[in-house]
């Protein structure tokens, strides 16, 4: 039976958008006027090419039947890898930094893979959803099915099923590349994939692939070599590789516990790179100090005991499934930006939900969060 959407969660996203808008406006000041000779122009492109589109498709995501969500997954996936293919065609694809990433359509340019975070989840939900059966339990169901086969050579079927789709996926990430978006969604895959029922083994060997294939990934390019040693030992190279990482912690650290005020950022005058995308959490601590970013920190983790009551409280495993890979991408973006900042993990480039700038990211999230309200209207919480 419909109810009322889950309020608690509303707020915490509404939040977490207002510190995204504050700091952002602070973080990009500098920037935007040398460039554009507007002080605004990264706030007011993120309101109106991000925001205010992620509001609408949100809502849209939030009224659609989840039922035929649920029919038209697999479409929607493959739609989502038809543009990633078509960033590799000339003069629609756009190539920055080594990265080719985008594609551009007249004045717009967006990045199908971050909207692929959200086609993934959903299809991999409705797959996983009707594979689980075989398994013997779940987190939510746990007793078997009766009648069904859970022979382990179906169930070992299954896992080669879901190591190919999560090959595939990779293959298109790794092309562009986007190694950093390809370790978010095989964690969150991984988490899906084991709490719909899977055989402990399974997961360990799972891990075991994704540590060989991160550890090839990182000797063939030495950019991510470099990254992984920067991480192993911040004070090698502090005005080359270490720069990065050495700055962020100065900022981090200048913030004390109050912080140096909204605005009065020191850090964001040239120093620190990368200030709107994957350095704006170091910005927000050195402006609101440990007190802010403790309430960051904190909107999070209320975000994730929010995501997973809805999960295990929704009436159908693909409802379920869907609800906790949303939730955990949101969350593990979120830990992997932080700790990238405060040096307890390498450097990725992956942006902090709902603060960073990008008009891709944060429409995805929107529509995550829209399909997550959606699915709370059928959980008991």
């Amino acid at each position: 039976m419909k109810g009322k959407p889950d309020y608690i969660l509303i707020w915490i996203v509404l939040f977490l958008i207002i510190l995204g808008i504050l700091i952002l406006s602070s973080a990009s000041f500098t920037v935007s006027a040398e460039k554009f000779g507007d002080t605004f122009y990264y706030l007011n492109h993120q309101i109106f090419f991000g925001l205010l589109p992620g509001i609408i498709f949100g809502w849209i995501a939030y009224k659609i039947s989840l039922e035929k969500l649920k029919k038209f997954s697999v479409w929607l996936l493959l739609l989502n890898l038809a543009l990633m293919a078509l960033v590799f065609v000339p003069k629609i694809g756009v190539t920055i930094k080594g990265a080719t990433r985008w594609i551009l359509v007249g004045p717009f340019v967006f990045q199908p893979s971050e909207f692929l975070k959200i086609t993934f989840i959903v299809y991999l939900a409705s797959w996983l959803s009707n594979r689980a059966q075989v398994f013997k339990k779940t987190l939510f169901r746990k007793k078997p099915i009766s009648g069904i086969s859970q022979s382990p050579k179906y169930i070992n079927k299954t896992y080669i099923a879901f190591l190919i789709i999560v090959g595939v996926i990779g293959l298109f990430l790794v092309r562009q590349p986007d190694v950093s978006t390809l370790g978010t969604i095989a964690i969150v895959a991984l988490i899906m994939y084991f709490l719909s029922g899977a055989p402990l083994w399974h997961v360990i060997t799972m891990i075991f692939l994704g540590f060989s294939t991160l550890l090839v990934l990182i000797k063939i390019a030495p950019y991510r070599m470099a990254r992984f040693l920067t991480f192993l030992n911040p004070e090698i190279s502090p005005l080359g590789m270490g720069y990065h990482i050495q700055q962020a912690l100065i900022a981090i650290g200048s913030g004390g516990i109050k912080g140096v005020g909204l605005g009065l950022s020191r850090q964001r005058f040239g120093f620190l790179p990368g200030t709107l995308s994957d350095s704006v959490f170091a910005v927000f601590a050195e402006e609101t100090g440990f007190i802010g970013a403790f309430i960051l920190i904190s909107l999070f983790l209320l975000f994730l005991i929010r995501g997973f009551k809805i999960s295990k409280s929704a009436n159908n495993l693909f409802l379920q499934l869907t609800a906790l890979g949303i939730t955990s991408w949101i969350v593990i973006q979120a830990f992997i930006n932080i700790g990238a900042m405060i040096s307890i993990l390498p450097l990725t480039g992956i942006p902090l939900p709902f603060i960073s700038y990008g008009g891709s990211a944060i429409v995805t999230e929107l529509i995550g969060i829209g399909l997550l309200l959606n699915i709370s209207k059928y959980s008991k919480i």
